[in-house]
């Protein structure tokens, strides 16, 4: 079983009385689902709806543990406090206390150490397992695997050929739309919660059916794309390229494209939309 260290991810702590209900009444998934062992994928959305940050959330008993994206953590953490009022919360940044890992492929069964958590990634079964190492431990636990690590690129095609969006290519701040990234289908979006930021925006979005374009993984043949290429079928535009890696990538294209799955063009590569199984997309949907 693959095994990597995720040197772009890091973990935040949420932690006082009032933490599920402070991050509950903000983001997209049930906080209240969250447990020691179990974690839920869950977006910060802008009043508009649009994308801000995403992060899994581990719930613990000093509060919430959340993993997010290195680069996130300082805008994350100052948004998040901007609507802290008066709230019985802490935010803080958790980068000395834990390493990140993502075990893909086939399973087995990893001893973790002390202080260690290990959650099943909450998008999809085939996704894999997320472990959070304290640091102190993670010169043994490394030296305890196996077959050592594999390189956090070999996880990154994992990603990519499953078609789970991150950021920031695929997640683009203040523009993406969370319908259009498989938010719904990944168990993203709780839709009995109560209200949280953007979700106006959101339920409309998924009711009226308006999405017309989604992510979808595409086989990449030539050099890949660099991210925002314009991607083509003959003289039409249908999207534009985002995440890559080797010949596989994900790229935001509409319905109809990924439809019919006929080669596109994008740069100097021929590109063909490879609708994953756990994508749902409407039956008919009109010419553009």
């Amino acid at each position: 079983m693959p095994i990597c260290r995720l040197a772009e991810r890091r973990a935040m702590r949420i932690s006082g009385p009032d933490a599920r209900p402070f991050l509950q009444g903000l983001v997209s998934n049930d906080i209240d689902k969250a447990g020691p062992e179990r974690a839920v994928w869950a977006a910060l959305l802008t009043p508009q709806g649009k994308y801000v940050a995403d992060f899994f959330v581990l719930g613990d008993a000093e509060g919430l543990l959340l993993e997010v994206r290195t680069e996130d953590v300082a805008s994350l953490t100052k948004k998040l406090t901007l609507h802290k009022l008066r709230a019985k919360v802490e935010i803080g940044d958790a980068k000395d206390d834990f390493v990140v890992y993502a075990a893909f492929g086939e399973m087995a069964k990893i001893e973790i150490p002390p202080g260690a958590k290990r959650y099943a990634d909450p998008r999809l079964p085939a996704a894999g397992q997320r472990y959070l190492v304290p640091e102190a431990t993670r010169p043994a636990f490394e030296q305890s695997l196996t077959n050592g690590l594999t390189s956090s690129d070999q996880y990154e095609r994992h990603r990519i050929a499953l078609g789970l969006p991150a950021a920031p290519f695929d997640l683009i701040a203040d523009k993406s739309i969370l319908l259009e990234a498989g938010f719904d289908e990944l168990g993203g979006v709780d839709w009995d919660k109560g209200c949280y930021m953007g979700q106006e925006l959101t339920a409309r979005t998924k009711y009226r059916g308006l999405i017309k374009k989604r992510l979808v993984p595409i086989r990449i043949e030539g050099p890949a794309p660099a991210p925002e290429t314009r991607i083509f079928d003959g003289e039409s535009e249908v999207g534009e390229m985002r995440s890559a890696a080797g010949d596989t990538g994900i790229a935001l294209l509409k319905l109809n494209a990924i439809k019919s799955g006929k080669p596109l063009h994008g740069g100097d590569a021929t590109l063909t939309p490879v609708k994953p199984g756990w994508m749902v997309l409407p039956e008919d949907n009109p010419a553009e």
